[in-house]
């Protein structure tokens, strides 16, 4: 049976006995036609303002194809949420609201939005309007006059003048915005109806538009499990050529489907795009980890995994906080170079979204993000011949493995031996070879769910041999998950 993804099933990760009925008696008045009431927020956590600078966009591959730079070479971590659904669901004081919250929690990418919402993910939405009314092409192929049949070469300048303003709003917030030209989930069939070289000139049409906007790129497919039949992978390339045609400074992915894959599994990719996201609803360090080995080199993010707010998987999980920890450190630790946080209500943009926007995940990526943006992150280097963690790993498991499930470890290390960086999802006593440090090292650990350090006594610890470390019970949230900071640098 093919695993469903996040979009079909609608089922939400609810803190709370209260919360979770809350959420039944809104469902119900929805059901029964007597409008929906708001919901009680999720223990939600203030925004804390960001302090980095802007980014010089657009943003390009590091010489060494590890990680993405801006124009002044400066490294760009992605700190993305995934706000799909946002021009056929906001107005624009709601999406520079929106944005303003996404920067002030430390996000820098929306990644991503779609350029059309219809078909599977927004079924209700026959013409893919704007909340206002306006329809993305001004005319239709004979044969129909839904979605699947508008003609790709009568693009509607209003509408496409909304989609300028989303962007250059992004700008304004400093944030770069990852556009989905033509997502697959709902729009294969208006690309088979429109044909290669229409489909072409389309992405011509977006390139042009688009090349101006220095905070783009671009993001293809969702959930595309055509690309396995050639006829259905051409048509959604030849929107991707035709873009990077018009508009080759602007950096591309696709995503194939899920429960897990890699933007390089379609090797005849390769030429089109510059980054490789990871897609993953098991342990992110077995994907991510994959991605990094894959050649032609690229840089590796998490570009989607479990949700908040949601269950998928084909052995399921709730997205709650210590899973989606667990998915952003393991990333990160092996050989990721940022990713794509993702919550029901800011990808689909339910009724009361509003109330589930500053919840303890989005608070978690702010505190996942200031850890890392610390720390030489661009330099790090996976650990995976266990030469530095030698010791208390946990199980390996497999991608089927449940996220809540699995409890093994992960490290890198940056290869001038200055840090060492090691997660564990579950409190075990771990073992560190010294001797990869180029110094003495200061020992800490880092409590992810609150971003509090704690000094380990003894330090600073010999750069030989090896040492042993245990973390110093549950952490803030009453998990035990935490991380070792080794640092050598001084």
């Amino acid at each position: 049976m093919k695993d469903k993804s996040r979009k079909q099933m609608k089922t939400r990760n609810l803190y709370s006995p209260a919360l979770k009925l809350s959420v039944m008696l809104m469902a119900f008045c929805l059901l029964m036609s007597c409008g929906p009431k708001a919901p009680t927020p999720v223990a939600t956590a203030s925004p804390k303002a960001s302090t980095a600078g802007a980014p010089a966009y657009p943003v390009k591959v590091s010489a060494n194809g590890r990680y993405l730079v801006d124009q002044n070479n400066t490294p760009f971590l992605i700190v993305g949420d995934t706000p799909q659904g946002l021009i056929s669901r906001l107005n624009e004081k709601e999406i520079d609201d929106f944005f303003a919250d996404r920067q002030a929690h430390g996000f820098n990418t929306m990644g991503w939005v779609d350029v059309l919402c219809g078909g599977r993910d927004f079924i209700t939405n026959i013409y893919a309007t704007t909340p206002d009314g306006i329809r993305p092409f001004t005319g239709f192929l004979p044969g129909g006059t839904d979605h699947t049949y508008y003609d790709l070469s009568k693009p509607n300048e209003a509408y496409f003048q909304r989609l300028d303003h989303i962007v250059t709003l992004g700008a304004k917030h400093n944030i770069l915005i990852f556009i989905d030209p033509i997502e697959t989930a709902g729009w294969l069939m208006t690309l088979r109806n429109n044909g290669p070289t229409a489909a072409n000139a389309y992405g011509q049409y977006l390139g042009n538009r688009y090349k101006k906007f220095p905070n783009v790129a671009w993001l293809n497919g969702n959930d595309f499990g055509g690309w396995r039949k050639e006829s259905d992978d051409a048509l959604v390339r030849a929107v991707a050529k035709g873009i990077k045609s018009a508009d080759p400074g602007h950096i591309q992915t696709v995503e194939f489907d899920p429960p897990f894959g890699s933007s390089l599994d379609d090797v005849s990719w390769a030429a089109i795009i510059s980054v490789n996201g990871a897609y993953i609803y098991g342990p992110t360090y077995i994907q991510v980890l994959h991605n990094y080995n894959q050649t032609p080199v690229m840089p590796v993010f998490l570009m989607e995994a479990h949700y908040e707010l949601e269950r998928v998987g084909r052995v399921s999980d709730y997205g709650t906080p210590p899973v989606l920890r667990r998915e952003e450190y393991w990333a990160m630790l092996s050989g990721g170079k940022g990713q794509f946080y993702g919550n029901f209500y800011t990808w689909s943009f339910a009724s009361g979204w509003k109330y589930y926007i500053d919840t303890p995940g989005a608070a978690q990526v702010t505190i996942w993000k200031d850890f890392f943006s610390g720390l030489p992150w661009q330099d790090l280097v996976p650990d995976q011949d266990h030469s530095v963690l030698t010791a208390g790993l946990g199980n390996y498991g497999d991608l089927q493995t449940p996220v809540s499930n699995s409890d093994y470890a992960t490290a890198s290390k940056t290869p001038d031996g200055g840090f060492v960086v090691a997660y564990m999802p579950t409190a075990r006593t771990i073992t560190v070879n010294m001797s990869s440090l180029k110094a003495p090292a200061n020992a800490k650990w880092f409590d992810p769910a609150n971003g509090t350090y704690t000094s380990i006594s003894g330090q600073p610890f010999p750069n030989k041999g090896t040492q042993q470390f245990t973390p110093p019970g549950i952490n803030h949230d009453g998990d035990s998950d935490w991380v070792l900071l080794l640092d050598a640098s001084k």
